[in-house]
């Protein structure tokens, strides 16, 4: 298949580009930080974005949605990171979606999916336990009581936690703390006796907390899949996971390269622009050349997603550690190219920066990924 995009996956994109830039640029994220923003996002942008469909892009049209695939979706994503949005977009539209259209019964699909589309609902996924991303990890418990589930236990690092009405929770239901298999995912309503969410401040500032379960008591139909079998489940969300936060990555690294050569091009050092310096155009050559790699692999991925490609863990892994690699190379010459500005507050650079170093982290960093594609081609 094509590395390129079809019409409306440009429309889409010219879309949202134009939208994000007018109602939600960098300063935007600037003012919520200052201002400690309660929700940590924008209201009415937010309820922009469900009116322009984005929260319907990933959700079948039997449910209200638009069903216009990931590749669509990694475009919305992707200028995002171009303006640094802080929104519930990929928790609850993309994350949540998926797990609820993948694994979800048509109860769950019928009372969950439309209040998604329609921005009635926030979702949040929690999955990690410990500082590293580790999936299996998981010393949640959900017991058997009656016949429902009674869950104890501890998230950390939950995106949009302290906004979300409702979260996916990963929870042991058999075996060990580190097995693979034994793994249920259960829906949880914040509201629930028993839920503790404390919020949590990470570098981006954007959303995140910790969960806590203290004898959560759950009915049957909490269940989210089949009970023990939750492993694959969790793969394939992180995959989707990771593909999607490479697109938001690949933005920032194409905005943060485009505003550095613009200053090149009108920094004068020493009676001459500083972009007339062969040593940085090498520099700024690279950068390019790089950005322009992690196009395709973020493409590749995208569309490996769309079409349930049997290597979709490995491109997930492949597309993670390279998209990781190309943001922190042109973060880290952004500030350096920019001078003793790019060091500043005053200057936006330093924000993609922070939100580049946690995305990375989410959900496995490039080392993680890099072991991850070794260990699945049996190196």
């Amino acid at each position: 298949m094509a590395l390129v995009l079809n019409e409306e996956q440009n429309m889409l994109k010219e879309s949202a580009q134009g939208f994000l830039s007018e109602h939600a640029p960098v300063a935007q994220l600037r003012q919520l930080r200052d201002e400690r923003s309660e929700l940590g996002y924008d209201k009415a942008t937010w309820q922009q974005m469900v009116e322009l469909g984005w929260t319907g892009v990933l959700v079948p049209e039997a449910h209200g949605g638009l069903a216009f695939g990931h590749v669509g979706m990694g475009q919305v994503m992707e200028e995002n990171g171009r303006t640094l949005t802080a929104s519930p977009l990929l928790s609850t539209a993309v994350l949540a979606a998926s797990a609820i259209n993948t694994a979800g019964s048509e109860a769950q699909k019928k009372a969950l999916l439309p209040a998604i589309v329609d921005g009635s609902l926030l979702l949040a996924v929690a999955l990690d336990e410990g500082p590293k991303y580790r999936p299996a990890m998981v010393k949640t418990m959900a017991t058997a009581s009656g016949t429902g589930y009674v869950l104890n236990g501890e998230k950390q690092f939950v995106c949009d936690g302290h906004i979300a009405n409702q979260f996916i929770v990963s929870a042991r239901t058999s075996g060990d703390a580190s097995d693979e298999q034994g793994i249920s995912l259960f829906i949880i309503d914040s509201a629930a006796p028993g839920v503790e969410i404390e919020r949590v401040y990470l570098a981006d500032s954007r959303n995140s907390a910790m969960l806590r379960l203290n004898n959560v008591e759950l009915a049957a139909d909490a269940l989210l899949g089949e009970k023990d079998e939750g492993t694959s489940l969790i793969t394939y969300l992180a995959n989707v996971a990771n593909i999607h936060l490479s697109a938001e990555l690949l933005g920032m690294s194409q905005e943060v390269f485009e505003r550095t050569v613009q200053y090149m091009k009108e920094r004068s050092q020493y009676g001459a622009l500083i972009g007339s310096y062969q040593g940085l155009q090498h520099r700024a050559a690279h950068m390019f050349s790089e950005i322009e790699l992690a196009k395709s692999v973020v493409i590749k991925a995208l569309q490996a997603l769309d079409n349930n490609d049997s290597q979709l863990s490995l491109l997930a892994s492949v597309c993670k550690a390279k998209v990781s690699e190309v943001v922190t190379l042109v973060t880290n010459e952004g500030v350096q190219l920019h001078g003793g500005i790019g060091m500043t507050d005053e200057l936006d650079i330093g924000f993609f920066m922070k939100r580049a170093r946690v995305a990375e982290q989410q959900f496995g960093d490039r080392r993680y990924h890099v072991q991850r594609f070794a260990s699945l081609q049996n190196y």
